[in-house]
C-alpha cells in the first residue's frame, strides 16, 4: 500500500509542476569542426512542450491512485 500512496504523491507533484511549467527548455553543444588542435563546436537550443490539460490529467491521475489505494 506504501507503493500506491508513494506513487499516487509523485502523480500529483509532477501533475502540479506541469500545470506550471508548460515546457522545458535546454541546450546541446555538438561538435561541427575538429582538425587537430582547432575544435568548432556549434550550441543548439531545444524545447520540449505540452499542453497544459496534460499536467491536469497527471494531477487526477495521482489523486485517483490515492483514492484506489485507500481502499484496499
Amino acid at each position: 500500500m506504501n507503493n500506491m500512496k508513494g506513487l499516487g504523491i509523485g502523480l500529483i507533484v509532477v501533475g502540479i509542476l506541469m500545470l506550471i511549467f508548460t515546457n522545458i527548455n535546454f541546450t546541446t553543444e555538438e561538435k561541427v569542426v575538429d582538425i587537430g588542435p582547432l575544435e568548432v563546436n556549434k550550441e543548439k537550443e531545444h524545447q520540449v512542450g505540452w499542453p497544459t490539460y496534460v499536467g491536469g490529467i497527471v494531477l487526477l491521475a495521482g489523486v485517483g491512485v490515492l483514492i484506489m489505494g485507500r481502499k484496499k
